[in-house]
């Protein structure tokens, strides 16, 4: 047991734990402070409330799953991008059971404005990225893309297949790959 907190990451590295171990419903400032051996005031020194404590810990799970690879050449290849996105869905749900389904979805029916403007931050960079990586895949055909049918657009379909995946669990790209595969190559 910690004696001392001494930064935000800390104690979201806690919170990450808390939940873990025991789901979403432990999480609050009184298990993270007895979690980190530290009184109820030293979270709020870091957290205004319970509310910012759950966004920001919505935001450091996003990020622990979705970290950067390893190899930089996942960012070079369409199909190598939505494997590896896949695979870090499938830990994600492994670390963090119902977190996509459960937690994520709460947010954009409640009114928990911190934690969905997060949600979505996170969204919209890992759209981005998509994004950049179809514009950086050197196997795409020079014709894939048009004035109405952009990168962007098909990274928003892209997109949009991987956040039900999540919602499904179902973690076999395969049916994305290949419509990758016949759209692009």
């Amino acid at each position: 047991m910690n004696t001392a907190v001494t930064s935000k990451d800390e104690i979201l590295k806690t919170s990450r734990e808390l939940i873990r171990q025991q789901g979403w419903s432990a999480l609050s400032i009184r298990s993270v402070a007895a979690a980190c051996g530290v009184s109820v005031g030293s979270i709020y020194n870091y957290f205004d409330s319970k509310a910012v404590l759950l966004g920001a810990t919505v935001e450091s799970v996003w990020c622990e799953i979705f970290h950067c690879p390893e190899q930089e050449a996942v960012f070079q290849d369409t199909q190598a991008c939505i494997i590896w996105m896949y695979e870090r869905m499938n830990y994600g749900c492994k670390q963090y059971p119902v977190f996509f389904t459960l937690h994520s979805l709460g947010f954009l029916r409640e009114n928990k404005s911190d934690g969905r403007r997060r949600m979505q931050q996170t969204w919209q960079h890992i759209l981005s990225g998509l994004c950049s990586v179809l514009k950086r895949d050197a196997k795409v055909r020079p014709d894939a893309f048009t004035e109405q049918f952009t990168a962007e657009k098909f990274a928003d379909v892209l997109f949009s297949l991987i956040l039900s995946a999540l919602l499904r669990q179902d973690y076999d790209p395969s049916a994305v790959l290949e419509i990758v595969r016949r759209t692009l190559y």
